[in-house]
């Protein structure tokens, strides 16, 4: 970045503060705190922006595109701009946009209910369900096995159903999902990304994130196949081992493969001999049958004898109505503000997928593009232009997701200034130093323990937003987002680090 561009974008960036501190304060419908005007640009904030403008001058990151803007939640003044309005790849910083339209249109109390039903008679005298047990899910995307949760929920369900005298049941483990619609996969996601548990498709009934854990461990000499195990049980997957056990001290290789609609699931690759088994995760076709099959799993281990098949509700001809069902079993999620902390902390975008759905569902039709519409509608009320976001999906797994740092900082803004709306959102975000996808970034930094932050990664792609106090404690919003970099993707990281960490340090004094 030559002298001369950086003259022109300091004074780019003083038009953009006059013009966008107006038009912010404009589009914000909720009262706002009183701000304290700042009269002229300081040293300080001269000295800032040419900290930030030397940081992005660094030679191996000429060929990447950087979108930044930086403004003060105290004065409303913008500390540093660069292609605040170009439209940029976000990846998981998607999931900022998501959260902040679930919150405001389901309410951080919202919860999930799934409802266990029986389609028959009780005999508690002989003990029997003469019938089938019918599953109705709304999209919980909590329920996990028993290897991940304090108390297994379906050994519990099991309990209860014991205790109604049902010790066998003559009928089927139904799953009915029709609560979403049958699209279980993101607008535009990379075919390559599908077999892994990032990508996992989305259910009205969900098991387990909709991914099953596969342990890989070398064999016992060099040119034997590697071990995989598989846990939990009931995916349907079909697993093609192709992995060898290569020499020692190499690096290991795993590829997985598996097409949209198959079981099969193909891994190839190596491990070195003599290394610690790793674990991955891989997604499985239908989270409806997954869902089902380990419920029907846990009822035989737990005594329960059930004499038909797990289905989904789909595949079964003569599906029983829901209607005809007593209710013997409702379960609610956790409260939406909780999920919101795994969702932002780990970057899980099965739940981004699901708020998603949710959205929609709540506005009448529960598909992706009506939860589209959720959010869109929720932007144009918040005055948020439309001209700065192009969303496909929730999570930011899509490539044909686009936004400008100008829309992700308006709607941090607008979520830190909302009380209904700052304190669950604000708790979510990754810290610093501290946990999530921010655990091991700017630890030893005036960052670490200030900076809460979503980050984003993907091919080409870093993005990091969030909030920070600078040395004064003056609150600062931020979105930091690099696009199309021939650099890895470790120095892309480093040098928004460098910049946040430079916000936290800032004076104006």
């Amino acid at each position: 970045m030559s002298h001369r561009h950086v003259a022109v974008r300091r004074l780019l960036t003083t038009v953009y503060c006059l013009l966008t501190t107006s038009v912010l304060s404009a589009c914000h419908a909720a009262p706002r705190p009183a701000v304290a005007p700042i009269a002229r640009q300081s040293a300080a904030l001269t000295q800032l922006q040419h900290d930030i403008d030397a940081l992005l001058a660094a030679p191996e990151l000429e060929h990447g595109s950087w979108g930044v803007l930086v403004k003060s939640l105290a004065h409303d003044d913008t500390l540093y701009a660069l292609n605040a309005r170009k439209l940029m790849m976000p990846a998981s910083d998607m999931k900022i946009v998501t959260l902040a339209a679930a919150a405001e249109r389901l309410g951080w109390d919202y919860t999930y209910e799934t409802r266990v039903l029986g389609v028959g008679v009780i005999n508690a005298g002989i003990g029997i369900l003469d019938g089938d047990l019918m599953v109705v899910g709304s999209g919980d995307p909590s329920i996990v096995d028993g290897e991940s949760s304090a108390a297994p929920l379906f050994e519990g369900w099991a309990e209860r159903l014991k205790a109604m005298g049902v010790l066998a049941i003559t009928g089927r483990i139904i799953g009915d999902d029709k609560a979403f619609d049958a699209d279980t996969l993101g607008f535009g996601w990379s075919w390559d990304d599908l077999p892994d548990g990032y990508a996992a498709g989305v259910s009205a009934l969900q098991f387990n994130e909709n991914s099953v854990r596969i342990t890989i461990a070398p064999g016992a000499s060099a040119g034997d196949p590697a071990g995989v195990r598989v846990a939990p049980d009931g995916s349907g997957l079909v697993i093609r081992n192709l992995l060898k056990t290569a020499a020692p001290n190499t690096a290991a290789t795993i590829e997985t493969r598996r097409l949209p609609g198959s079981t099969r699931l193909e891994l190839r690759g190596s491990v070195p001999l003599g290394s610690v088994p790793s674990t991955h995760t891989a997604s499985v076709d239908n989270p409806t049958v997954f869902f089902v099959t380990a419920f029907r799993n846990t009822l035989t281990a737990q005594g329960i004898d059930v004499r038909g098949p797990a289905v989904d509700i789909d595949d079964v001809k003569d599906a029983p109505s829901r209607d005809n069902g007593a209710v013997l079993i409702t379960y609610r999620s956790p409260l939406l503000s909780t999920l919101a902390t795994t969702m932002m902390k780990l970057s899980q975008n099965l739940y981004a997928e699901t708020l998603l759905k949710t959205m929609g569902a709540a506005a009448g039709t529960p598909t992706a593009e009506a939860g589209r519409a959720a959010i869109r509608s929720t932007l144009r009320g918040w005055g948020v232009p439309p001209s700065g976001l192009i969303q496909v999906d929730g999570s930011g797994l899509s490539r044909y997701n686009f936004v400008t740092p100008e829309t992700l900082v308006t709607i941090l803004t607008l979520v830190d200034r909302d009380e209904r709306l700052r304190a669950p959102f604000e708790a979510a975000l990754p810290i610093a130093g501290r946990d999530g996808t921010l655990a091991g970034r700017m630890m030893g930094t005036a960052a670490e323990g200030n900076a809460r932050a979503k980050t984003g990664a993907m091919a080409n792609v870093r993005a990091t937003s969030g909030y920070v106090r600078t040395a004064d404690g003056e609150p600062v919003v931020f979105s930091i987002i690099a696009n199309n970099f021939e650099a890895t993707g470790d120095v892309i990281t480093q040098t928004a680090d460098k910049i946040i960490v430079r916000l936290a340090g800032f004076s104006r004094r």
